[in-house]
């Protein structure tokens, strides 16, 4: 018999244990696990996972279709009838109560199913050494004593001890509160040391700003830091927007229902009418009313929507993010790979006089291919160009880095020349690297960087930023050897001259901002670039430049300032991380619904408070787990396409909500007045059940149904007194002809009470399939063609409504007859009489 497999324990304070103890301890060793050992441990711990992405299993969600007051109350009923001897009352009930439970729960599997599948499509990688070979393994599939590497971007994958490390820095805000970057490097750390002291030690939750470093995993999932704060504080995610609005229009239908039901049950005590018979009666109005398959039709519209949009190439990764895409009006985005071509390339390495240079180009290739940072284009660009001329940074020996931040804009590699001298190479933003300098390379020789040379210096900047060319400045310092270099070191530098960078503009990429325009959504640049490059880039676009905000004018401004600012500036050059967040938070404060694309460390602020963060799939970890909806590549056209697509999943969603509760409110309406003047009940309470199970059937094909261009044209929001409007006015309606029809059949063709209910059934069932074709569209509802699928399901039911009746076993079971000729004329009158009011006053006041 197989033995279950056991977990790895590490006792005490494993921060303060030597490394060699620490993997005794987790019997692994430098080499890692074996992938059989790993898998055993996996079996053991469980996935690497805080919270489940998996879908809820099949038992629970069956469960959930019944948790349900209304279907728990129609429960009661049918036990009630059971007990009453009235068999076959109740297996109706039972039959239609279960056939509504199976419907919810077949469409909310396959729904949560295909999620699933799309989130796997996004699942975070690993650098793992097993067996002695590194290999990419996900996450969520990391065990204690695996060994991990780590680098600039990514996300910390679990809690972990450091074995060796360079220029390491992590962000651990999530957990200590510490907004800084903290720097970690192997050690002891004393057995009590806070969380925030332990400086040999990464945690799950945290991210890596710069440098490299190699760990030893100690903990996972719920076992971390992180886990066990998350299982303190577990609790819902915060409410969207679209939940609200479910939630808020719920209970507007939740106090409709229960005056309904005081009223049908006074009445018909009042009237002397059986308290059993009133009592289930009123429960299948208050059912009749409820959208009970709208968790299921959400599900599946909302799945529909996001499999459609990942086939265009937009993966969402939170389904609530959809309708919020659907409602963007601004879009903010950087220029490099979005609205450029995204393939930097080295275009010049010019000294100070202008005139290329190739010991420019030397020291700028040993700068990027030595730096152990921020993986990004330009030091990309510059290792490429190197190698086309023969250089190799292999022969180098690096003594130290200053890794690149954002407040700096620089970054420095220290390399020795020779064992008593040292030479400092920094590159990075032309006015942060000038300001370091007090020389300028002058042939073999230097020369004071005086006031002229600077104003010189800076022309030339000017006059190469606006050609379009992204321009860094590189300086030198040669100083005698020391084990450590810290940012006073970068000081009296010697300017060498300018790296030209080339990044055109994508073709297309104005037509794409003209589209979005058209879809009224304004496009927002903001970068880290120089205002000139960006004005240059955003002119070729189309974009407004006269109105080019920079960091440091957004650094004097006053909130106030801001607010205005933000809303008609289109271009923000110069801006840092922080900024970036302000000027989302400030288009918000001004009723902005807010999309933000980025892909790089300094986006993950903006990312978090955009209403939806975007990003892509080749985008570092801390940002694309920081996105709603990820690109699996860097095209506006394409979340052009996906803004389409949430906003028509938006649009069947209110479909939904809309027709059927406002077809629903009618005829329940009726049903109740009904009750003041009819000798009879207007439907028993089993047929009121089989009439709404039957008219929601064609909902289940509203996920596919066509959507008007003018709806897709423009920002959606939820708005709960629009859908209480549009519920009151055509419900309404459908109550007065449903009253004129109770007057016909009981004054004009003096229906028995089985006719005018059989009558009823199917006037009242045609009325909301025929409806559903009129308001699905704002437009003449012959103009506009619905789905394949909703057509051909309402087609069906349409002919089973007119055929049930005519089966004896029905006519047994729901006490139906056959109807007249004449009488089925009659109803097919009102029909259509109803159909052209509806049509009519849809015009007048618009269609949900």
């Amino acid at each position: 018999m197989r033995r279950p497999a056991e977990p790895i324990a590490v006792l005490g304070a494993w921060w303060s244990q030597a490394p060699e103890a620490l993997l005794a301890a987790l019997r692994s060793s430098p080499e890692g696990l074996s992938p059989r050992e790993a898998a055993r441990r996996l079996r053991a711990h469980g996935p690497n996972s805080v919270r489940s992405d998996a879908p809820p299993a099949w038992p629970a969600l069956l469960l959930r279709q019944f948790a349900n007051p209304l279907v728990l109350i129609l429960l009661f009923g049918a036990a009630v009838s059971l007990w009453l001897r009235e068999g076959t009352e109740a297996a109706i009930i039972l039959v239609i109560v279960a056939g509504s439970a199976l419907l919810g729960f077949a469409q909310e599997w396959r729904a949560s199913a295909a999620i699933a599948r799309l989130r796997q499509r996004l699942a975070l990688h690993a650098q793992v050494r097993r067996g002695g070979a590194w290999q990419r393994v996900p996450t969520a599939r990391l065990v204690p004593g695996d060994i991990v590497r780590l680098a600039a971007g990514h996300l910390v994958p679990a809690d972990a001890r450091v074995l060796e490390a360079k220029d390491f820095l992590v962000t651990e805000a999530a957990l200590t509160g510490e907004s800084m970057p903290v720097e970690k490097r192997p050690g002891l750390a004393a057995a009590d040391a806070p969380l925030a002291r332990r400086e040999n030690c990464v945690f799950l939750g945290s991210s890596v700003r710069s440098g490299t470093a190699t760990v030893l995993v100690a903990a996972t999932g719920p076992d971390t830091a992180f886990g066990a704060v998350a299982a303190r504080l577990a609790q819902r995610a915060p409410e969207t927007d679209f939940a609200r609005g479910v939630r808020r229009f719920g209970e507007l239908l939740l106090r409709v229902m229960i005056v309904m039901v005081l009223f049908v049950v006074l009445v018909n005590q009042w009237l002397g009418r059986p308290m059993v018979e009133s009592l289930m009666f009123a429960v299948a109005l208050a059912v009749g009313l409820s959208p009970e398959l709208l968790p299921a039709i959400v599900s599946v519209t909302v799945a529909r929507g996001a499999h459609a949009m990942a086939q265009r190439g937009v993966v969402v990764r939170r389904l609530e993010a959809i309708e919020n895409l659907g409602s963007i009006d601004v879009l903010c985005t950087d220029k490099t790979g979005t609205l450029t071509v995204g393939d930097m390339a080295l275009s010049a390495a010019l000294g100070p006089d202008g005139e290329p240079s190739a010991q420019v180009l030397r020291w700028a290739h040993a700068n990027a291919a030595l730096e152990t940072g921020i993986a990004n284009a330009l030091d990309a660009a510059l290792v490429a160009a190197g190698q086309a001329q023969g250089l190799s940074a292999q022969a180098l020996h690096k003594v130290d880095e200053i890794p690149y931040d954002f407040q700096r804009r620089r970054l420095t590699i220290v390399i020795a020349e020779d064992e008593a001298t040292h030479l400092v190479i920094t590159k990075g933003a032309f006015d942060n690297v000038l300001a370091v300098c007090g020389e300028l390379r002058d042939g073999d020789a230097t020369r004071a960087l005086d006031d002229g040379e600077r104003q010189r210096l800076a022309e030339m900047f000017r006059a190469r930023s606006e050609e379009g060319f992204r321009v860094l400045g590189l300086a030198t310092r040669r100083l005698p050897a020391q084990p450590h270099y810290t940012l006073a070191d970068e000081a009296g530098m010697c300017f060498e001259g300018l790296l030209l960078f080339l990044d055109p503009v994508k073709p297309g990429a104005a037509q794409t901002l003209r589209d979005l325009s058209a879809l009224g959504i304004r496009v927002k640049v903001i970068t880290g670039d120089n205002r000139h490059v960006a004005a240059h880039v955003a002119g070729a676009l189309g974009l407004a430049t006269d109105t080019l905000v920079t960091g440091e004018q957004l650094a004097a401004m006053r909130d106030e300032a801001l607010w205005q600012q933000a809303g008609r500036a289109e271009v923000f050059a110069e801006v840092d991380p922080q900024q970036k967040e302000h000027i989302v938070r400030a288009l918000q404060r001004t009723g902005h619904a807010v999309g933000y694309l980025g892909d790089g460390i300094n986006d993950a602020p903006a990312l978090h408070a955009a209403d939806v963060g975007i990003s892509v799939d080749q985008a570092v970890d801390v940002a694309r787990e920081s996105a709603d909806i990820v690109l699996l590549r860097p095209d506006l056209d394409v979340l052009r396409h996906g803004v389409e697509d949430g906003r028509r999943t938006f649009a069947n969603t209110l479909k939904y909500i809309g027709i059927t509760t406002s077809a629903n409110f009618g005829n329940m309406v009726s049903m109740a007045l009904g009750t003041l003047f009819l000798p009879f009940l207007p439907l028993a309470a089993k047929q009121i059940l089989l009439n709404n199970f039957l008219s929601d059937l064609p909902s289940i094909a509203i996920s596919t149904d066509r959507v008007d261009a003018g709806r897709i044209a423009t920002p959606q929001r939820w708005q709960v007194s629009d859908l209480r409007r549009f519920m009151i006015v055509f419900g309404l309606v459908s109550t007065v002809f449903d009253l004129l029809t109770f007057v016909l059949l009981h004054r004009w063709f003096r229906a028995d009470e089985a006719t005018f209910q059989t009558a009823w059934f199917m006037l009242s069932l045609f009325t909301e399939l025929a409806v559903v074709m009129v308001l699905r569209t704002r437009g003449p509802f012959w103009r506009s063609a619905p789905g394949r699928a909703l057509w051909a399901i309402t087609l069906a039911v349409g002919a089973l409504a007119l055929l049930l009746p005519l089966l004896p076993p029905v006519q047994r079971w729901f006490g139906f007859v056959t109807l007249s000729p004449t009488l089925l004329a009659a109803l097919a009158g009102v029909v259509l009489a109803y159909l052209a009011a509806t049509e009519l006053l849809k015009r007048r006041i618009g269609a949900a």
